[in-house]
């Protein structure tokens, strides 16, 4: 069997040097019949090597449960991987960052309040043990040195950036070792003495993260690792977007000029990323340095292949620079084709607010829980609760998490957002029914509030006086495309949510479609019940990617749940992404 191992100045496969030539490819953010494309596409620019992370919160939603069904089947990933000729770089965390809600960390693992958080504490080491184990169980047969692709297995993510727990990165390469991997281990962190020194062990192969300045950032850790190959294992060759922000983009000949320094050093690259993909679903993280920022659902990251898998100026100069220094394949992808256009109008509404039992099962609570109290945890609930004085007040919250809309007696009274830190709202009268829809809208990934708890925390107040006896409906999103109205019907004009439309969009075959989503308010939308994402108006990003083999020859399903309000209730398909201002 061939033989990986970490030489003087260079990997080695079977004894001669080997340089990686790596490109990101988030198997749970791209459709798994779309998997092979994207690997072949990686091969046809000159890469050698697709890195992917391993997101365990998509693997273990729950305790006790590790799917690997669907877009989660690490297994057939790996071996498509090999199939396509090319090798693996497996990052399985336990934390990941990648803008991914909680940075990978499954939300229950901080139902407990003395769980520790990336560090050597019992309770979440055992609970990270058990992950990795489920991880190692598919890793493992597919290390180089068994006939498979893996080359790397990397411990933890950018540690140096978070803390210096020399026993709990000890206690993770020892599991990973006593697991049966048995090739070389890596650590990533930012080119800082501080962090390089903090995020690592002796016996880790040291490897670094950076978008820039390759000759300076590869001369720092040089000097923190006299010995061994020069790595960028993250080469940010883009960037990530938030809502309310501009969409990142990076020059494609500048980037090119980055590659180039890189690979004329001798070091190997990863470039993340190759390919971004999509957020789908509720899966995207958030950032929060005094301001809370969520992630948006497009993950374009502008990378050399676009978020529906189109080479772009990037991909071909980032091949012209490879070329130079190693064989490339002789044909390249076909440029991408303009997408259909089909349209729909929406209609069939089920309002949230008229019959909320068939979204759910009302729970009693004294006291006011956070989603994080309730088994299995939402993403979005409604809390009811009967309001009697003698004179209106001002409601207030301990703090929201992330997107308060509050109702009284049916009517909309405003909306609290965390990212302006709302926590107070006046109600109108003095007694009445008091409605609070909340949206956990993405838990933070990087940074000291990783595991922080969702929804209402602190309770609520009116008066100055708790406000106590409330009812909780959490929703099953998984369920909503389900929901149908008692009878068809059609709506014209804005509409108030929160409210369920559906719409059948027509299409001649499969093909990657832009579904237009400018005129809409806030919410999520399904096409045949994959779960596209989210959308909100505020921007940048305009369209959600759907892909090809969620689309039907014939009638499509589209339904979209609407939080806030829509302008026009159409269904509109767009040629092309349209994914924001830029910066310039």
């Amino acid at each position: 069997m061939p033989e990986f191992a970490i030489g003087e100045h260079d990997f080695l496969l079977d004894g001669r040097p080997f340089r990686i030539l790596s490109g990101a490819l988030h198997y749970f953010r791209v459709h798994p019949d779309l998997w092979a494309d994207r690997i072949d596409k990686a091969r046809r620019m000159g890469l050698n090597t697709i890195e992917t992370y391993v997101a365990w919160n998509a693997h273990a939603p729950e305790p006790g449960t590790f799917d690997l069904s669907g877009g989660l089947d690490l297994d057939r990933f790996l071996r498509m991987i090999a199939d396509a000729g090319m090798y693996a770089i497996v990052r399985p965390g336990p934390y990941i960052c990648a803008e991914w809600d909680n940075g990978g960390l499954p939300a229950w693992l901080f139902r407990d309040p003395s769980v520790g958080v990336r560090r050597y504490e019992p309770k979440y080491l055992d609970a990270v043990r058990e992950y990795l184990t489920k991880v190692y169980e598919v890793v493992v047969p597919h290390q180089v040195d068994r006939g498979g692709p893996v080359l790397l297995v990397q411990v933890e993510n950018e540690y140096g950036a978070f803390g210096d727990d020399k026993r709990y990165l000890k206690a993770l390469a020892e599991h990973t070792r006593d697991s049966g991997v048995t090739v070389p281990l890596t650590t990533v962190d930012q080119p800082t003495p501080e962090m390089l020194e903090a995020g690592s062990l002796d016996g880790l192969h040291r490897t670094a993260s950076f978008g820039s300045g390759a000759e300076a950032r590869l001369a720092v850790l040089r000097e923190h690792q006299p010995t061994g190959p020069l790595m960028c294992s993250e080469f940010w060759n883009g960037w990530f977007d938030h809502w309310g922000a501009h969409h990142h983009t990076t020059s494609a000949a500048d980037s090119a000029a980055e590659l180039d320094a890189l690979l004329a050093a001798g070091a190997s690259v990863n470039l993340y990323m190759f390919h971004g993909g999509t957020n789908f679903g509720l899966t995207n993280g958030a950032n929060d340095k005094g301001v809370y920022q969520p992630l948006i659902t497009s993950y374009d990251y502008d990378a050399p292949l676009d978020e529906a898998g189109n080479p772009t100026p990037k991909y071909h100069a980032f091949r012209d620079v490879i070329a130079r220094y190693h064989k490339v394949p002789d044909t390249v992808p076909p440029p991408a084709r303009p997408a259909p256009t089909p349209s729909g109008a929406l209609g069939d509404p089920v309002r949230l607010l008229d019959a909320p039992e068939r979204w759910g099962t009302w729970e009693f609570h004294e006291e006011l829980p956070a989603f994080d109290e309730l088994t299995p945890m939402p993403q979005l609930a409604l809390l009811r609760c009967t309001v009697e004085g003698d004179r209106p007040g001002v409601l207030t919250f301990g703090e929201v998490r992330d997107r308060a809309t509050v109702f009284f007696d049916g009517d909309l009274v405003g909306t609290l957002s965390r990212d302006h830190h709302e926590r107070a709202i006046p109600l109108p009268r003095a007694s009445g029914e008091l409605l609070v829809l909340v949206e956990d809208q993405g838990r933070v990934d990087y940074g000291p509030r990783i595991g922080e708890a969702k929804g209402i925390i602190g309770g609520a107040s009116l008066h100055g006086e708790p406000l106590a006896g409330w009812d909780v409906l959490p929703f099953d999103l998984a369920t909503l495309p389900s929901l149908r109205p008692s009878a068809p019907s059609s709506v014209t004009g804005a509409v108030a949510g929160p409210v369920v439309l559906r719409a059948r969009i027509d299409v001649d075959e499969p093909a990657d479609l832009f579904l237009d989503t400018g005129e809409w308010g806030k919410g999520v939308a399904w096409l045949n019940g994959f779960a596209l994402g989210r959308y909100w108006r505020r921007g940048p990003q305009r369209t959600l990617y759907v892909p090809r083999p969620v689309v039907r020859p014939g009638a499509n399903e589209l339904v979209v749940l609407e939080l806030g309000t829509m302008l026009d209730p159409a269904a509109r398909f767009v040629p092309r992404p349209l994914l924001g201002h830029t910066e310039a």
